[in-house]
């Protein structure tokens, strides 16, 4: 199916630069909060949390951090602040994760966790909305896999940050304090991106909010309850490390480092998944969870090579989401509807990701095996949601309300 009219030079070379500047934004903020992700799982053990917990507190955080799009999408769109709610959302995150260094209990970091993903909830949206229309002019799933490329960079640095922290000093908290160190380039290369662009890629406002919102097409619906299904069965990083360190797989300080490997291979595949969902739309979803798939029995059912080996598969899922899951909704929903539908998928993706996960924390301690079988059932009815829809073609123009 071929891509977006291209758009004038000017326009595109613009757009170009605005993805570049966002993503640079969102690589230290990924050098932050994914720094600290790589830890997590270990470091709430440390501070006497059960697996049920850890999957809890994943899965919890990520629904925060999604659902709340909902009113964060609804805000950006009837207020245009696109800006503002996305600085204040950087803000939350660049506050919280140090804090976590002073953690005295699991149930604290908790918090820290709920708050830190409350920031990522609350910039999503905005982000999103900004981002896609610079990527109408360069090819959705190109702009958006760009912005993830340049955002696992980040994604890879953070990890390797920490793990040399964690080498040097055995423990977690100095290395979560150090992470203070990128929030402050965050918020400097923010403040260069919101003076750069005050009106994101276009050269005029965006329009104003319309008196009567119409309703999200049917499209939408079935993309979404498709991508939750795949939340619903997708293992969180936190629940793999937890069982690679209570297995004895790897120590303290290489789990950051296979953490990096995955958000490596996520960025790197994140392009190719972008560009072949330009061409060849929802149907590449489903390649991308076959790859999330394979990675669940080689995570909880084999030793250090395998672990390896889950880690280039979960990471090319990650990559394929990243690239592929936003492209889908700017697809089918116009401009002035994109926080609120933004929002409203990221909210349906987030519910069910909390609930995947505290099931698998659950599964896990009775036995890990049925563990696998939720998440390959989970994801093999998401797979075949994807399939239909790119068969279908429903997803390149949408359908009626």
């Amino acid at each position: 199916m071929p891509g977006p009219p291209a758009a004038p030079n000017a326009e595109r070379s613009r757009a170009l630069r605005f993805i570049v500047c966002l993503g640079i934004v969102s690589l230290f903020a990924d050098m932050v909060y994914e720094g600290a992700r790589s830890v997590l799982g270990p470091f709430l053990q440390n501070l006497g949390a059960s697996a049920a917990a850890v999957g809890f507190i994943a899965g919890f955080g990520e629904m925060v951090a999604a659902a709340l799009r909902f009113f964060s999408g609804r805000l950006a769109d009837r207020s245009r602040a696109y800006w503002s709610l996305t600085i204040l959302g950087y803000g939350l995150t660049a506050v919280a994760v140090p804090l976590l260094a002073f953690a005295l209990g699991w149930p604290m970091a908790f918090a820290l966790v709920v708050a830190e993903r409350a920031g990522k909830s609350l910039r999503g949206p905005s982000r999103d909305v900004l981002l896609s229309g610079a990527t109408a002019q360069v090819g959705h799933g190109w702009g958006f896999g760009l912005h993830a490329a340049l955002d696992q960079t980040g994604a890879v640095a953070g990890p390797l940050f920490v793990a040399a922290m964690v080498a040097r000093t055995h423990h977690y908290g100095p290395a979560l304090l150090s992470l203070g160190a990128p929030a402050i380039a965050m918020f400097a290369a923010l403040a260069v991106a919101r003076i750069l662009f005050p009106h994101g890629a276009a050269n005029a406002a965006p329009p104003a909010a319309p008196r009567t919102p119409s309703h999200l097409p049917r499209v939408f619906w079935l993309y979404a309850g498709a991508a939750g299904l795949l939340a619903c069965g997708f293992a969180d990083f936190p629940l793999l490390a937890f069982r690679w360190q209570q297995a004895g797989i790897a120590r303290p300080s290489t789990i950051p480092l296979l953490y990096a490997a995955a958000m490596g291979m996520e960025g790197l595949t994140a392009l190719g998944f972008g560009r072949l969902f330009d061409r060849y739309g929802a149907a590449v979803l489903s390649l991308g969870t076959l790859f999330s798939m394979a990675a669940l029995p080689l995570a909880f059912l084999g030793g250090l090579g395998a672990a390896v080996a889950a880690i280039v598969f979960w990471g090319c899922g990650m990559g394929a989401q990243d690239a592929c899951l936003r492209s889908g909704i700017a697809r089918v929903v116009s401009m002035d509807k994109r926080g609120r539908a933004f929002g409203i998928f990221n909210g349906i993706f987030g519910i069910l990701w909390f609930a995947g996960s505290a099931i698998m924390g659950l599964l896990y301690g009775v036995t890990p095996l049925a563990l696998v079988a939720f998440g390959l059932a989970m994801q093999a009815v998401a797979a075949a949601a994807f399939l239909w829809l790119g068969r279908s073609r429903m997803l390149e123009s949408g359908s009626p309300a």
